[in-house]
């Protein structure tokens, strides 16, 4: 296992003079069922703040789309029941879609997950769309037989959920769930927790060793997967894989909420919406700096 040093990396997300919104590709997010607004809304802020020339945010509940009134950067659709999923998403023609944050676990969540899966492009999969992998077996063999780059965000428990096995068997050997988790679902996968772990086919694994117990919130895991999906958007137009922004997405991340700490915000109390907008700090930041010869 290596330490991560993806940092680097942010060098290669530089805007030209002449950049245009299409140079940063556009994010299309799926969640939002009702009650679970909120989980979209932090992934939508973080995808802005990390970056991408558009964000939007296909709310399954309707009625909440006014929870984002005060970011009215953020496009929102919300489909009607009766309107077919992979339609919708050919219409929209994102670059990179993410999917999970609030999306609830019923036939409605089923069906998105399964064009999202269908869907040609990076995919990026978190939260309920993680647990409904682990209960329907056909939504697994999809995502193994998908063509295209796939990355999977899960906590200690949606890991077990995968795996089969308890939250303390992975616990107990991270390195050894991360492998597995990598080989069970064909995909780049970030076992998150303390010192999050990045894995995908054919590559080593990665230790993060940035990050504090402040992010031990809920909200936390939305930021990640908008700031993962806005690093792969751009990197599609700036020679970034998804891998590769995956790595610069976690340690970003981390070091976000370690410079809020260390200003004296939290580690108690370190919010969601908080490091979201630090996210944007740890990029410039980073990105300003001269690639290593």
């Amino acid at each position: 296992m290596i330490t991560l040093n993806a940092l680097p990396l942010a060098h290669r997300l530089l805007r030209r003079p002449d950049a245009h919104k299409g140079d940063s590709g556009k994010v299309l997010l799926i969640g939002g069922a009702p009650t679970m607004a909120g989980a979209l809304v932090l992934t939508g802020r973080a995808s802005l703040y990390a970056g991408a020339g558009y964000t939007v945010l296909l709310m399954l509940d309707a009625a909440s789309a006014r929870v984002i009134l005060e970011q009215p950067e953020l496009m929102v659709h919300a489909p009607k029941d009766h309107e077919d999923p992979t339609r919708i998403l050919a219409a929209i023609g994102p670059d990179v879609l993410a999917i999970g944050p609030g999306l609830g676990l019923d036939s409605v969540a089923q069906s998105w997950l399964q064009a999202a899966l269908s869907w040609a492009g990076p995919l990026v999969i978190d939260a309920d769309a993680l647990t409904l992998l682990a209960t329907h077996t056909p939504l697994l063999q999809a995502l193994r037989q998908r063509p295209h780059p796939s990355c999977l965000t899960p906590h200690p428990g949606e890991a077990a959920r995968l795996l089969g096995c308890s939250n303390h068997d992975i616990q107990a050997d991270r390195a050894a769930a991360l492998q597995a988790l990598v080989a069970h679902t064909q995909s780049i996968v970030v076992l998150k927790g303390q010192h999050s772990l990045v894995g995908a086919p054919g590559q080593a694994l990665q230790q993060c060793m940035d990050g504090n117990p402040g992010m031990a919130v809920g909200g936390m895991g939305d930021v990640l997967t908008g700031c993962l999906a806005a690093l792969a958007a751009q990197g599609l137009r700036h020679h970034l894989s998804l891998h590769e922004a995956t790595c610069l997405a976690v340690q970003v991340h981390a070091l976000a909420a370690d410079l809020l700490v260390a200003r004296g915000v939290g580690p108690v109390g370190l919010t969601p919406m908080e490091v979201a907008m630090g996210l944007r700090q740890v990029i410039n930041a980073f990105g300003s700096l001269p690639p290593k010869a």
